[in-house]
């Protein structure tokens, strides 16, 4: 049988489809059990987040510079879906991450002894009200974002 790998995800960001050598996502909800006397009864909604990290070689950092400097600057470019989708064989897999905005953390780490390529770590977090669907199913219920 085969199996998905990393190897076989295709992202975009934006309009812009990029080649990453690592990138990672994490879902914060602070729901938890509710008790009384010390004893679980029930559960409490809470608020929910979602931030990750994309690494990038110095051409696929790029492409997102070039954005950057057409809106102005790092701080100008507006927030950007991020969609992973990836298939091989009987397996698929389709994240969305909405309205995400990104910041650059690690801008360059040389290691003169190493043999890889310069990489560039650049976080992200959700902003969306839409936030996050795994294969096409949200993660939060139609009643959690009525009005936003």
């Amino acid at each position: 049988m085969s199996h998905l790998s990393g190897k076989n995800f295709h992202i975009i960001i934006g309009n812009t489809a990029v080649n990453v050598e690592n990138m990672t996502a994490t879902i914060t909800d602070n729901s938890t059990f509710a008790s009384t006397n010390g004893v679980p009864d029930g559960d409490i909604d809470g608020d929910v987040s979602c931030e990750g990290e994309l690494e990038f070689s110095l051409k696929e950092f790029k492409k997102l510079n070039d954005q950057a400097q057409t809106a102005g600057s790092w701080k100008d470019l507006a927030a950007f879906d991020i969609v992973c989708s990836g298939s091989f064989g009987e397996q698929s897999e389709k994240l969305e991450l909405f309205g995400c905005k990104l910041k650059i953390s690690d801008l360059v780490s040389i290691d003169p002894k190493a043999a890889e390529k310069v990489k560039r770590k650049v976080p992200f977090y959700v902003t969306s009200p839409d936030f996050v669907r795994i294969n096409g199913v949200p993660y939060l219920r139609k009643t959690d974002t009525q009005g936003l």
